[in-house]
């Protein structure tokens, strides 16, 4: 995902630095927490905000607010992104996975009381198409048709068993195609609607949108129309605050809930506020550069080797805070084929200084470079780098620590010219499929100089999960092919930061999701 040449989220990555935002509880003026008479919800969020039309939308901010206006053909329960379930249709697949059948399920009642039919699909997906906006890569060569009224056929030029989880995310919602083809939309670059979108909502989800301002709040009433179950709160005003600020807010309790603190900043929050933990779907990782040209030092398999058994990766999970733990593999835990936490790198120092010795090292410097100003999740980029520096130091590695800011560094990490390069990468949809850029001649293995061909092995497991199968045949092919790469790969997996979610105790079912942050609908007041 991240740092993906036309990817969606760079902005994501830049949120703790680049974003000066709302101070503390004065964004909506009169909104000040959950009230039971008139069950208004506020939610504290640093905007990464755009747009709130989904055919243009892919910042998580953005996510969290389509969800709660769109629905989608198939759908994730819970905080669950492992396996799909259905939405608005149910799901036939071929074998190949080529073919998508997805067939509605039940009435589904647009917000101005319309029906939604098979046409308002096509011409959806077909619109996420054309735009060739943020979210078009996700439809990359599949093509949509309707079968009958009931029934939409989607069919790939490739295997894609990564459809169905990427159909759940909101970019992909369904959109009343006669109001939005009435307010200047159409399935080409010529679409106008998107004014019009962020300023009223044309979907079936729990929610409408009564007004959006991208700089400061977006607030949110409850859906009459809407076909599911009804939300708990009748009204959503979410708030672009900055983390320090979330943090005094929610204990203060002018919030009701914040979405990004830090690991330091979640503890010690006082009896009156809960806090939901765990991983986020984000890992950070350290790269070798393969190529001779750049450094035989970190193209030698067995300095490789000597780097992977150097690190102390508790240590790394101790200093980044509450949430985090050890990335086992390139694939979050969250995710389908995910690598137990038990396969993960382990420190072995005694190995590490015989596979230094093996491969020849001198003492020469390696320089390290990594984004200065890149925060993620709370964890700050020279923090880790310091400490990987120190530990490295202990087996006799000498680094050089070259910070520089994003925008710099990032030319040299998508050219292949860094030497090594503390990174991260979050997914671009919840499946596996998606880390396959981590293998030779693909997107990420390039950026580490490891070109096609460079590992056979590797390739051949990669080109397995490629095709797809079941859910415990791709489990298992993926974990094949990250217990490769964690023996012979140039990446080092690292963390994965924690994600934090602190809530008042009047708030329940606060459950993180890897695609949406958080579910609004599904939000309960006790």
């Amino acid at each position: 995902m991240v740092f993906r040449s036309t990817s969606k989220r760079v902005a994501l990555a830049a949120t703790a630095v680049a974003l000066t935002l709302v101070v503390a509880g004065c964004a909506s003026g009169k909104t000040t927490g959950a009230d039971s008479a008139s069950k208004t919800i506020t939610i504290d969020k640093a905007f990464d905000l755009k747009t709130a039309d989904p055919g243009r939308m892919y910042e998580p901010t953005g996510e969290m607010v389509d969800k709660a206006l769109y629905e989608t053909l198939l759908t994730f329960k819970g905080g669950d992104v492992s396996k799909v379930v259905p939405g608005l249709a149910s799901l036939e697949q071929s074998a190949d996975a080529k073919t998508f059948t997805l067939t509605l399920n039940g009435t589904h009642t647009f917000s101005d009381g319309t029906k939604l039919t098979a046409d308002d699909v096509v011409f959806s997906l077909d619109r996420v198409i054309g735009l060739k906006g943020n979210p078009s890569f996700l439809l990359d060569g599949v093509t949509v048709a309707k079968k009958d009224d009931k029934t939409v056929v989607l069919t790939a030029k490739t295997s894609t068993p990564a459809l169905p989880a990427i159909l759940a995310n909101p970019a992909l919602g369904i959109l009343n195609s006669k109001v939005v083809k009435a307010n200047g939309g159409s399935t080409t670059s010529t679409d106008a609607a998107e004014k019009y979108l962020n300023t009223h909502s044309a979907g079936s989800g729990p929610y409408i949108l009564s007004s959006l301002d991208l700089a400061s709040q977006v607030v949110l009433t409850a859906n009459p129309k809407y076909d599911g179950t009804k939300p708990a709160y009748s009204r959503v005003v979410i708030r672009n605050v900055e983390g320090a600020t979330q943090k005094i807010n929610v204990q203060g309790g002018n919030t009701d809930v914040a979405l990004d603190l830090s690991g330091t900043q979640a503890a010690d929050l006082g009896d009156k506020v809960s806090v939901t933990s765990g991983p986020s779907a984000n890992v950070i990782f350290l790269l070798l550069n393969q190529s001779k040209a750049i450094s035989p030092i970190t193209s030698n398999p067995d300095f490789v080797k000597a780097v992977k058994q150097s690190i102390d990766y508790n240590d790394l999970v101790s200093i980044a805070g509450k949430g985090t733990e050890q990335a086992a593999g390139v694939v979050p835990s969250m995710l389908l084929g995910a690598l137990e936490p038990g396969d993960g790198l382990k420190v072995d120092t005694t190995a590490a200084k015989a596979s230094l010795a093996k491969s020849g090292y001198k003492g020469e410097t390696v320089t390290l470079s990594f984004p200065s100003d890149l925060t993620l999740n709370g964890i700050e980029f020279p923090t880790i780098a310091q400490r990987i520096q120190s530990q490295l130091k202990a087996t006799g590695i000498t680094i050089d620590l070259a910070p520089a800011p994003v925008a710099t560094e990032l030319d040299a990490y998508r050219n292949g010219t860094e030497v090594m390069g503390l990174w991260y990468w979050g997914p671009d949809y919840p499946d596996p499929s998606d880390y396959l850029v981590f293998t030779p001649g693909d997107v990420v293995g390039l950026r580490a100089g490891w070109a096609a061909g460079a590992a056979p092995d590797i390739t051949k497991l990669a080109d397995t999960a490629a095709a797809g199968g079941t859910d415990e045949e791709r489990t298992t092919q993926f974990q094949d092919l990250q217990k490769a790469l964690n023996e012979s790969g140039p990446f080092i997996p690292l963390l994965q930061p924690g994600n934090n979610i602190a809530a008042k105790s009047t708030v329940s079912n606060v459950v993180y999701n890897a695609v949406w942050t958080l579910d609004i609908a599904t939000l309960g007041h006790k």
